[in-house]
């Protein structure tokens, strides 16, 4: 869903530093490793203390690497698929990361099992979601559906948990979390559900 802002961000917000970055002479897979780094970190590190906005703040200050180096590889005529790979895998580990240091918080200073589950439920899910669509594509199927793509679940809880600590409004995490783990995992069910269909007819003939 969050894709159709894609150009309007690389277009217009981020283009004066990818432009730089690229004058730099900055490798693509550079920005990749320190936008990973930044995000785990700021979720890591932040999360745990209680420290959300300002958590939430750090990341999403390194979230935007995502939107540079891939808009960085096209303006430089890269051609091969290291580039994609990398990413996509790194994407994985700072979304850990992200739930990851939400799970500590509820574990430790929120102090609830409730919330700390629905946190598991988003990051596993959000995990499959992704292996789904990869494991389709390796197999010659479609995956591209779902209510709660990467974007979607990032933009769907840094938002209302900045909000949810810096205006002592915690419901509206909770409520994020409550629509992130059902979506998720509607997601995977999507994803399961349209590759059976084209599995059924591509065995028909």
């Amino acid at each position: 869903m969050l894709d159709r802002f894609k150009q309007f961000w690389q277009g217009v917000v981020l283009a004066p530093f990818i432009n730089l970055f690229i004058r730099l002479g900055i490798s693509p897979d550079v920005i990749t490793l320190a936008g990973t780094l930044g995000v785990s970190f700021g979720a890591l590190w932040f999360f745990p203390r209680g420290q959300l906005w300002q958590g939430v703040l750090f990341v999403t200050a390194f979230v935007f690497s995502d939107l540079i180096d891939g808009a960085m590889a096209r303006r430089t005529g890269r051609t091969d698929d290291f580039g994609a790979f990398l990413d996509s895998t790194l994407d994985r580990l700072a979304d850990a990361a992200v739930f990851g240091g939400l799970v500590l918080w509820f574990a430790w200073g929120g102090d609830s099992r409730l919330y700390l589950i629905l946190s598991l439920i988003v990051l596993v899910m959000g995990a499959v979601t992704s292996y789904a669509r990869a494991k389709a594509d390796h197999l010659g199927y479609d995956a591209k559906v779902g209510v709660a793509e990467r974007p979607d679940r990032l933009v769907g809880i840094l938002v209302p948990t900045f909000f949810a600590d810096l205006l002592g409004l915690p419901w509206l995490m909770y409520a994020a979390l409550w629509i992130l783990a059902i979506a998720a995992t509607v997601t995977v069910a999507q994803r399961i559900w349209v590759v059976r269909g084209q599995a059924l007819a591509r065995a028909r003939g």
